[in-house]
Protein backbone atom coordinates (compact mmCIF):
# COMPACT_ATOMS: atom_id res chain seq x y z
CA UNK A 1 0.00 0.00 0.00
CA UNK A 2 1.34 3.41 -1.00
CA UNK A 3 1.22 5.82 1.94
CA UNK A 4 1.64 9.56 2.30
CA UNK A 5 5.13 8.99 3.70
CA UNK A 6 6.23 7.75 0.27
CA UNK A 7 5.24 11.07 -1.31
CA UNK A 8 6.78 13.00 1.57
CA UNK A 9 10.11 11.18 1.31
CA UNK A 10 10.24 11.73 -2.46
CA UNK A 11 9.52 15.44 -2.12
CA UNK A 12 12.02 15.87 0.70
CA UNK A 13 14.72 14.20 -1.37
CA UNK A 14 13.90 16.33 -4.40
CA UNK A 15 13.70 19.65 -2.58
CA UNK A 16 16.63 18.83 -0.32
CA UNK A 17 18.80 17.92 -3.28
CA UNK A 18 17.81 21.15 -5.04
CA UNK A 19 18.73 23.14 -1.96
CA UNK A 20 22.05 21.31 -1.69
CA UNK A 21 22.77 21.88 -5.37
CA UNK A 22 22.01 25.57 -4.94
CA UNK A 23 24.37 25.91 -1.99
CA UNK A 24 27.11 23.96 -3.78
CA UNK A 25 26.96 26.10 -6.92
CA UNK A 26 25.83 29.59 -5.91
CA UNK A 27 28.52 30.54 -3.41
CA UNK A 28 30.39 33.65 -4.50
CA UNK A 29 28.32 34.12 -7.66
CA UNK A 30 25.89 37.06 -8.11
CA UNK A 31 22.32 35.87 -8.65
CA UNK A 32 22.01 37.46 -12.09
CA UNK A 33 25.18 35.78 -13.24
CA UNK A 34 24.20 32.53 -11.53
CA UNK A 35 20.88 32.24 -13.39
CA UNK A 36 22.60 32.89 -16.71
CA UNK A 37 25.10 30.11 -16.04
CA UNK A 38 22.23 27.63 -16.32
CA UNK A 39 21.54 28.77 -19.89
CA UNK A 40 24.00 26.34 -21.39
CA UNK A 41 23.67 24.28 -24.56
CA UNK A 42 20.07 23.19 -25.24
CA UNK A 43 18.61 25.37 -22.48
CA UNK A 44 19.27 28.42 -24.62
CA UNK A 45 17.71 26.76 -27.67
CA UNK A 46 14.52 26.00 -25.79
CA UNK A 47 14.29 29.67 -24.81
CA UNK A 48 14.88 30.71 -28.43
CA UNK A 49 11.93 28.57 -29.56
CA UNK A 50 9.77 29.88 -26.73
CA UNK A 51 10.54 33.49 -27.66
CA UNK A 52 10.60 33.42 -31.45
CA UNK A 53 9.23 30.07 -32.62
CA UNK A 54 10.95 27.54 -34.84
CA UNK A 55 12.26 30.16 -37.25
CA UNK A 56 14.54 31.38 -34.48
CA UNK A 57 15.70 34.87 -33.62
CA UNK A 58 15.05 37.02 -36.70
CA UNK A 59 18.13 39.06 -35.85
CA UNK A 60 20.37 36.01 -35.64
CA UNK A 61 21.62 33.25 -37.91
CA UNK A 62 18.93 30.67 -38.79
CA UNK A 63 19.34 27.43 -36.84
CA UNK A 64 18.23 24.35 -38.82
CA UNK A 65 18.38 22.24 -35.66
CA UNK A 66 15.49 23.89 -33.82
CA UNK A 67 12.73 21.52 -35.06
CA UNK A 68 14.55 18.70 -33.27
CA UNK A 69 13.08 20.06 -30.03
CA UNK A 70 9.43 19.26 -29.40
CA UNK A 71 7.11 22.11 -28.32
CA UNK A 72 6.16 20.95 -24.82
CA UNK A 73 8.93 22.71 -22.90
CA UNK A 74 8.89 25.92 -25.01
CA UNK A 75 5.13 26.14 -24.38
CA UNK A 76 5.69 25.71 -20.64
CA UNK A 77 8.40 28.38 -20.71
CA UNK A 78 6.08 30.86 -22.41
CA UNK A 79 3.40 30.17 -19.82
CA UNK A 80 5.72 30.68 -16.84
CA UNK A 81 7.27 33.72 -18.50
CA UNK A 82 3.90 35.45 -18.25
CA UNK A 83 4.61 35.92 -14.53
CA UNK A 84 8.40 35.44 -14.38
CA UNK A 85 10.24 37.97 -16.55
CA UNK A 86 13.58 36.14 -16.63
CA UNK A 87 13.73 33.31 -19.18
CA UNK A 88 16.54 31.47 -17.39
CA UNK A 89 14.64 31.49 -14.11
CA UNK A 90 11.50 30.36 -15.93
CA UNK A 91 13.34 27.27 -17.14
CA UNK A 92 14.62 26.48 -13.67
CA UNK A 93 11.12 26.83 -12.20
CA UNK A 94 9.56 24.55 -14.81
CA UNK A 95 12.12 21.86 -14.04
CA UNK A 96 11.69 22.36 -10.30
CA UNK A 97 7.92 21.88 -10.40
CA UNK A 98 8.00 19.09 -12.97
CA UNK A 99 10.74 17.27 -11.10
CA UNK A 100 8.67 17.24 -7.93
CA UNK A 101 5.81 15.55 -9.78
CA UNK A 102 8.19 13.07 -11.40
CA UNK A 103 9.90 12.08 -8.15
CA UNK A 104 6.61 11.42 -6.36
CA UNK A 105 5.41 9.30 -9.27
CA UNK A 106 8.72 7.40 -9.41
CA UNK A 107 8.55 6.64 -5.69
CA UNK A 108 4.98 5.41 -6.05
CA UNK A 109 5.91 3.25 -9.03
CA UNK A 110 8.81 1.68 -7.15
CA UNK A 111 6.58 0.96 -4.15
CA UNK A 112 4.01 -0.64 -6.46
CA UNK A 113 6.75 -2.94 -7.76
CA UNK A 114 7.75 -3.99 -4.24
CA UNK A 115 10.77 -1.69 -3.82
CA UNK A 116 11.45 1.29 -1.58
CA UNK A 117 10.45 4.46 -3.39
CA UNK A 118 13.02 6.71 -1.78
CA UNK A 119 15.82 4.49 -3.10
CA UNK A 120 14.65 4.90 -6.70
CA UNK A 121 14.45 8.68 -6.25
CA UNK A 122 17.85 8.93 -4.56
CA UNK A 123 19.51 6.80 -7.22
CA UNK A 124 18.15 9.03 -9.98
CA UNK A 125 19.13 12.24 -8.20
CA UNK A 126 22.70 11.03 -7.68
CA UNK A 127 23.22 9.86 -11.25
CA UNK A 128 26.17 11.73 -12.80
CA UNK A 129 24.01 13.57 -15.37
CA UNK A 130 21.29 14.57 -12.88
CA UNK A 131 22.19 18.24 -13.42
CA UNK A 132 19.83 18.13 -16.41
CA UNK A 133 16.90 17.53 -14.08
CA UNK A 134 17.56 20.95 -12.57
CA UNK A 135 18.50 22.89 -15.71
CA UNK A 136 16.03 24.30 -18.21
CA UNK A 137 16.02 21.05 -20.16
CA UNK A 138 13.11 18.78 -21.05
CA UNK A 139 14.06 15.75 -18.92
CA UNK A 140 12.10 16.72 -15.81
CA UNK A 141 9.02 17.76 -17.77
CA UNK A 142 9.06 14.53 -19.76
CA UNK A 143 9.35 12.43 -16.61
CA UNK A 144 6.50 14.40 -15.01
CA UNK A 145 4.23 12.96 -17.71
CA UNK A 146 5.90 9.63 -18.50
CA UNK A 147 6.28 8.17 -15.00
CA UNK A 148 2.67 8.93 -13.92
CA UNK A 149 1.55 7.49 -17.28
CA UNK A 150 3.36 4.23 -16.57
CA UNK A 151 2.08 4.16 -13.00
CA UNK A 152 -1.48 4.58 -14.28
CA UNK A 153 -0.96 1.79 -16.81
CA UNK A 154 0.37 -0.58 -14.16
CA UNK A 155 -2.74 0.16 -12.12
CA UNK A 156 -5.04 -0.47 -15.09
CA UNK A 157 -6.10 3.16 -15.50
CA UNK A 158 -5.66 3.21 -19.26
CA UNK A 159 -7.46 6.43 -20.24
CA UNK A 160 -5.36 8.35 -17.71
CA UNK A 161 -2.21 6.56 -18.87
CA UNK A 162 -2.88 7.44 -22.50
CA UNK A 163 -3.55 11.12 -21.79
CA UNK A 164 -0.42 11.46 -19.66
CA UNK A 165 1.65 9.68 -22.31
CA UNK A 166 0.29 12.15 -24.85
CA UNK A 167 1.71 14.91 -22.66
CA UNK A 168 5.08 13.16 -22.72
CA UNK A 169 4.87 12.97 -26.53
CA UNK A 170 4.55 16.75 -26.62
CA UNK A 171 7.87 17.09 -24.83
CA UNK A 172 10.29 14.64 -26.50
CA UNK A 173 10.44 12.13 -29.32
CA UNK A 174 10.97 9.62 -26.50
CA UNK A 175 7.19 9.78 -26.15
CA UNK A 176 7.02 7.60 -29.27
CA UNK A 177 8.94 4.84 -27.50
CA UNK A 178 6.73 5.24 -24.43
CA UNK A 179 3.61 4.90 -26.61
CA UNK A 180 4.88 1.66 -28.14
CA UNK A 181 5.85 0.30 -24.73
CA UNK A 182 2.39 1.11 -23.38
CA UNK A 183 0.87 -0.95 -26.19
CA UNK A 184 3.09 -3.87 -25.21
CA UNK A 185 2.12 -3.43 -21.57
CA UNK A 186 -1.54 -3.38 -22.58
CA UNK A 187 -1.21 -6.70 -24.38
CA UNK A 188 0.92 -8.44 -21.76
CA UNK A 189 -1.36 -7.30 -18.92
CA UNK A 190 -4.40 -8.66 -20.79
CA UNK A 191 -6.30 -5.42 -20.43
CA UNK A 192 -9.89 -5.36 -21.78
CA UNK A 193 -10.13 -4.82 -25.52
CA UNK A 194 -12.77 -2.11 -25.13
CA UNK A 195 -10.06 0.33 -24.00
CA UNK A 196 -7.57 -0.47 -26.75
CA UNK A 197 -8.51 2.68 -28.70
CA UNK A 198 -6.87 4.76 -25.98
CA UNK A 199 -3.49 3.43 -27.11
CA UNK A 200 -3.68 5.69 -30.18
CA UNK A 201 -3.85 8.87 -28.12
CA UNK A 202 -0.08 9.17 -27.32
CA UNK A 203 0.69 9.09 -31.05
CA UNK A 204 -1.52 12.09 -31.82
CA UNK A 205 0.90 14.82 -30.61
CA UNK A 206 3.63 13.27 -32.76
CA UNK A 207 1.35 13.35 -35.78
CA UNK A 208 0.30 16.93 -35.02
CA UNK A 209 3.89 18.08 -34.66
CA UNK A 210 4.83 16.49 -37.97
CA UNK A 211 1.82 18.08 -39.64
CA UNK A 212 2.77 21.48 -38.23
CA UNK A 213 6.22 21.33 -39.76
CA UNK A 214 4.83 20.02 -43.02
CA UNK A 215 2.58 23.10 -43.20
CA UNK A 216 5.53 25.27 -42.22
CA UNK A 217 8.28 23.80 -44.39
CA UNK A 218 6.86 20.94 -46.43
CA UNK A 219 8.78 18.37 -44.36
CA UNK A 220 6.87 15.68 -42.46
CA UNK A 221 10.08 14.54 -40.72
CA UNK A 222 11.46 17.96 -39.89
CA UNK A 223 12.41 16.85 -36.36
CA UNK A 224 14.54 14.02 -37.75
CA UNK A 225 16.15 16.08 -40.49
CA UNK A 226 16.90 18.80 -37.90
CA UNK A 227 18.94 16.25 -35.94
CA UNK A 228 20.93 15.55 -39.09
CA UNK A 229 21.36 19.20 -40.04
CA UNK A 230 22.15 20.48 -36.54
CA UNK A 231 24.26 17.64 -35.15
CA UNK A 232 25.04 15.31 -38.06
CA UNK A 233 23.07 12.50 -36.43
CA UNK A 234 22.39 10.29 -39.42
CA UNK A 235 21.47 6.64 -38.97
CA UNK A 236 24.35 4.18 -39.42
CA UNK A 237 25.09 0.59 -38.48
CA UNK A 238 25.77 0.20 -34.74
CA UNK A 239 29.37 -0.92 -35.29
CA UNK A 240 30.03 2.22 -37.32
CA UNK A 241 28.65 4.39 -34.53
CA UNK A 242 30.81 2.54 -32.01
CA UNK A 243 33.95 2.90 -34.12
CA UNK A 244 33.43 6.62 -34.69
CA UNK A 245 32.82 7.22 -30.99
CA UNK A 246 35.76 5.07 -29.91
CA UNK A 247 38.14 6.89 -32.23
CA UNK A 248 36.93 10.24 -30.89
CA UNK A 249 37.28 9.04 -27.30
CA UNK A 250 40.83 7.73 -27.72
CA UNK A 251 42.19 10.28 -30.17
CA UNK A 252 42.68 13.11 -27.70
CA UNK A 253 41.37 16.60 -28.30
CA UNK A 254 38.89 18.78 -26.47
CA UNK A 255 35.95 16.37 -26.87
CA UNK A 256 37.68 13.12 -25.89
CA UNK A 257 36.32 13.25 -22.32
CA UNK A 258 32.79 13.79 -23.58
CA UNK A 259 32.98 10.76 -25.86
CA UNK A 260 34.39 8.64 -23.05
CA UNK A 261 31.32 9.61 -21.05
CA UNK A 262 29.15 8.51 -23.97
CA UNK A 263 30.84 5.11 -24.11
CA UNK A 264 30.36 4.67 -20.36
CA UNK A 265 26.71 5.57 -20.81
CA UNK A 266 26.35 3.03 -23.61
CA UNK A 267 27.79 0.29 -21.40
CA UNK A 268 25.32 1.14 -18.64
CA UNK A 269 22.46 1.23 -21.16
CA UNK A 270 23.26 -2.22 -22.56
CA UNK A 271 23.66 -3.69 -19.07
CA UNK A 272 20.34 -2.20 -17.95
CA UNK A 273 18.56 -3.52 -21.04
CA UNK A 274 19.95 -7.04 -20.50
CA UNK A 275 18.89 -6.80 -16.84
CA UNK A 276 15.31 -5.87 -17.75
CA UNK A 277 15.16 -8.71 -20.25
CA UNK A 278 16.46 -11.13 -17.63
CA UNK A 279 13.70 -9.95 -15.31
CA UNK A 280 11.21 -10.52 -18.15
CA UNK A 281 10.03 -6.94 -17.96
CA UNK A 282 9.03 -7.00 -21.60
CA UNK A 283 7.29 -3.65 -21.92
CA UNK A 284 10.02 -1.85 -20.00
CA UNK A 285 12.61 -3.54 -22.20
CA UNK A 286 10.77 -2.24 -25.26
CA UNK A 287 10.79 1.32 -23.88
CA UNK A 288 14.49 1.28 -23.06
CA UNK A 289 15.52 -0.93 -25.97
CA UNK A 290 14.02 1.34 -28.62
CA UNK A 291 15.90 4.26 -27.11
CA UNK A 292 19.13 2.25 -27.04
CA UNK A 293 18.75 1.34 -30.70
CA UNK A 294 18.06 4.94 -31.69
CA UNK A 295 21.03 6.25 -29.71
CA UNK A 296 23.49 3.58 -30.80
CA UNK A 297 22.70 3.73 -34.49
CA UNK A 298 23.37 7.45 -34.69
CA UNK A 299 26.50 8.57 -36.55
CA UNK A 300 28.18 8.83 -33.15
CA UNK A 301 27.09 8.51 -29.54
CA UNK A 302 25.51 11.68 -28.22
CA UNK A 303 23.58 12.31 -24.98
CA UNK A 304 23.40 8.64 -23.96
CA UNK A 305 24.26 9.35 -20.28
CA UNK A 306 21.57 12.06 -20.21
CA UNK A 307 19.02 9.77 -21.86
CA UNK A 308 19.47 7.29 -19.01
CA UNK A 309 17.70 9.77 -16.74
CA UNK A 310 14.53 8.89 -18.65
CA UNK A 311 14.92 5.14 -18.09
CA UNK A 312 12.59 4.98 -15.11
CA UNK A 313 12.30 1.15 -15.36
CA UNK A 314 16.04 0.99 -14.67
CA UNK A 315 15.67 3.10 -11.54
CA UNK A 316 12.78 0.98 -10.30
CA UNK A 317 14.78 -2.22 -10.92
CA UNK A 318 17.77 -0.71 -9.13
CA UNK A 319 15.55 0.18 -6.18
CA UNK A 320 14.34 -3.42 -6.06
CA UNK A 321 17.92 -4.65 -5.82
CA UNK A 322 18.96 -2.05 -3.25
CA UNK A 323 15.86 -2.69 -1.15
CA UNK A 324 17.09 -6.25 -0.61
CA UNK A 325 20.75 -5.28 -0.32
CA UNK A 326 21.11 -1.86 1.27
CA UNK A 327 24.85 -1.74 0.77
CA UNK A 328 24.18 -1.33 -2.97
CA UNK A 329 22.69 2.15 -2.56
CA UNK A 330 25.49 3.13 -0.17
CA UNK A 331 28.21 2.09 -2.62
CA UNK A 332 26.34 3.71 -5.51
CA UNK A 333 26.02 7.00 -3.63
CA UNK A 334 29.72 7.11 -2.83
CA UNK A 335 30.63 6.65 -6.49
CA UNK A 336 27.86 8.51 -8.29
CA UNK A 337 27.51 11.49 -5.94
CA UNK A 338 30.94 13.03 -6.57
CA UNK A 339 30.58 12.39 -10.31
CA UNK A 340 27.24 14.21 -10.27
CA UNK A 341 28.81 17.26 -8.63
CA UNK A 342 31.67 17.16 -11.13
CA UNK A 343 29.26 17.02 -14.07
CA UNK A 344 27.25 19.88 -12.59
CA UNK A 345 30.38 22.00 -12.37
CA UNK A 346 31.27 21.14 -15.97
CA UNK A 347 27.79 22.12 -17.14
CA UNK A 348 27.79 25.47 -15.34
CA UNK A 349 31.19 26.24 -16.84
CA UNK A 350 29.94 25.50 -20.33
CA UNK A 351 31.51 22.07 -20.68
CA UNK A 352 29.72 19.03 -22.07
CA UNK A 353 28.20 17.06 -19.21
CA UNK A 354 26.25 14.28 -20.88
Amino acid sequence: MITRSVDRDALLLWLGSRAGLLVATVLGVPWRVYADRWQQWDAGLFVTIARYGYDGDPAGTPDPGLPAFFPGLPAALRLVHLVVPDWAVSGLLVSLAAGAVAMVALARLAELEGARGWIAVLALLLFPTAVFLAAGYSESLFLAFAVPAWLAARQGRWPEAALLAAGASCVRITGLFLAVALAVEYVTSRAPLRRAAWLAVPFLPLAAYSAYHYARSGDWLAWKHAQEAGWGREMVWPWQAWRTTWEAATGGGDHAVAFRMEIAGAVVAVAALVWLLALRRWSEAVYTGLQAVALMTSAYYLSIPRALLLWFPMWVAFAGLATRRRWVIAMYAMVAGPLMLLATTRFLQGGWAG
